[in-house]
């Protein structure tokens, strides 16, 4: 079933929200009763929760996204910035052919929602936990903790999309299993903090993208299936 596309806060962060708010408040009313010393370390305890709570709250946006209409072309499944775009790399581990590789660097100002890069069935999810290298680094494709998702596409081929944890993201979230059918731009999980996610398209693939490019989950034409 397709996700509803209202603007929201994702689930997800709901509870780093809670917290992170009531410890805003309680230090800010702390503050105000407070005298001396004491008031001013509570002050700046509280402007400091109003800093992270506010920075949550950008991070665990959600807002909604609507995929182009041609079904032939792969929508990016993460916001951020193109690290990688090549267009015949080995995949050996999921696929065990040649496909097309795309990566993406998620900043921590990026919204980090994931979205289904294809309409089609889900046929793997291969979850590995590992090290916490940079995103940015080409060794956090194999070695950092991942959550690799194998969708077959309405035209048969299969797809891969690995979420995969940075240096400072702890957790990788997965809504999806094996079985379920996924619609082009759903909302299929996240990932916490900084973070990368690698996309391996086989057979005819028409690249759309480049490095350095900045992209949009859900709507950003990564390139189309031949």
């Amino acid at each position: 079933m397709r996700d509803s596309e209202e603007s929201r806060i994702a689930p997800d962060g709901r509870k780093e929200l809670l917290v992170s708010g009531a410890v805003a408040a309680v230090a800010w009313v702390a503050s105000a009763l407070a005298s001396g010393v004491l008031g001013t370390i509570l002050l700046v305890v509280a402007v400091v929760a109003t800093v992270v709570a506010l920075f949550l709250l950008n991070f665990f946006r959600d807002p909604a996204r609507t995929p182009p209409g041609d079904a032939r072309q792969v929508v990016s499944p993460a916001d951020g910035r193109i690290l990688i775009a090549e267009p015949a790399v080995e995949e050996n581990r999921f696929l065990r052919r040649t496909a097309a590789k795309i990566s993406i660097f998620m900043s921590p100002i990026d919204v980090h929602v994931n979205r289904a890069p294809v309409d089609g069935e889900v046929i793997g999810v291969h979850y590995n936990p590992g090290k916490y290298l940079a995103a940015f680094s080409e060794k956090a494709s194999l070695d950092n903790e991942q959550n690799a998702v194998v969708l077959r596409a309405n035209d048969g081929r299969e797809i891969a999309f690995i979420q995969i944890a940075g240096l400072v993201a702890r957790r990788i979230v997965c809504r999806i299993a094996r079985g379920d059918r996924v619609a082009r731009g759903q909302r299929v999980g996240m990932i916490k903090l900084g973070s990368r996610v690698d996309i391996f398209v086989p057979g005819e693939f028409k690249l759309r993208v480049a490095p350095g490019d900045r992209v949009t989950a859900g709507e950003t034409v990564l390139g189309e299936l031949g």
